[in-house]
């Protein structure tokens, strides 16, 4: 593991219209000093330590993009590597990505211009884009596709990666989510418990959560869900140690079923409950639970 540093930077780059200027804002509501759109050729000067008299713990983010005046990829990567030898510095380049086709109506919303496409459409400079940034992603620490994450989440997934308290300890996200809606993109570990007992078949319990007491007790009398729950837990509580002795900072848990309403919610918030007890930092978010029942009240 590299040397406790002094200043942690974080280089804030990807594609545009994916969330960058977003994420500086919150890393500064955060406690971070964050400069958007810096000339690569100053970023050295940035980092030295006499232009950063905040002290110990103290955060710089810097937003790089194909908007930065000398931006090549290529001198990005290398600057990068440079930085990352110098022991005042904690270097991490967080990436932002997100799907072309919601990148095109975000852009579409806002009647933007995409900076790679003055006088083509916007499409075009989405494709250009993307492939001038592949090899930055490829070298990115952390990638954060924001195509269904929302702000809260982007939120609480920035408080975990970057927090400047250094006793934050390995942040968790828990969240929930049905597997006809695709898996959560951002996770690290997914969870299928589409073998318990599904209350949708119980006309009574269909329309509730598996935050209802009553669902919960129905699949909970599972015969397979103790013996399964309990292994789940061990299984974290052996692996925890391990992600945070390699420097991991936020870990993102995905439980999923069907629909994303009971089973996958009952056992997100089980588990969230078990790792608090356990002393761990856990949030909890359930990610289709309100789309599966504005969908069950159409019906």
């Amino acid at each position: 593991m590299p040397a406790p540093a002094s200043t942690r930077l974080a280089i804030v780059s990807g594609l545009s219209g994916a969330g960058k200027s977003t994420a500086l804002k919150l890393l500064e509501d955060a406690g971070y000093e964050a400069v958007d759109n810096l000339p690569i050729s100053l970023l050295g000067r940035l980092t030295m330590p006499r232009d950063n008299p905040s002290g110990h713990g103290a955060g710089i983010a810097v937003g790089v993009d194909t908007r930065t005046r000398d931006f090549q990829t290529d001198r990005l990567i290398a600057l990068i590597g440079e930085l990352k030898q110098r022991g005042d510095l904690d270097v991490r380049l967080v990436f932002f990505d997100c799907d072309d086709d919601v990148l095109l109506k975000r852009f579409t919303a806002t009647r933007r211009r995409h900076p790679l496409a003055a006088d083509r459409p916007v499409a075009d400079g989405i494709a250009s884009e993307r492939r001038l940034m592949a090899p930055l992603k490829a070298e990115a620490d952390l990638v954060i596709d924001t195509t269904t994450l929302a702000l809260p989440g982007l939120r609480q997934a920035l408080a975990g990666q970057f927090a400047l308290d250094d006793q934050a300890g390995l942040g968790i996200m828990i969240v929930s989510f049905s597997y006809r809606h695709g898996l959560p993109r951002e996770a690290d570990l997914v969870f299928d418990v589409r073998f318990l007992r599904n209350p949708h078949y119980d006309e009574q319990l269909r329309p509730r959560t598996g935050e209802d007491p009553a669902v919960a007790a129905y699949i909970a009398a599972d015969p397979d869900y103790p013996a399964f729950f309990r292994r789940l837990t061990e299984m974290l509580q052996s692996l925890l140690p391990r992600y945070a002795a390699e420097g991991k900072r936020y870990l993102t848990i995905a439980v999923g079923c069907t629909g994303g309403q009971h089973r996958s919610v009952f056992v997100a918030e089980q588990l969230a409950q078990a790792l608090h007890k356990a002393g761990r930092h856990v949030d909890i978010r359930h990610r289709d639970r309100d789309l599966a029942l504005a969908e069950a009240a159409k019906k």
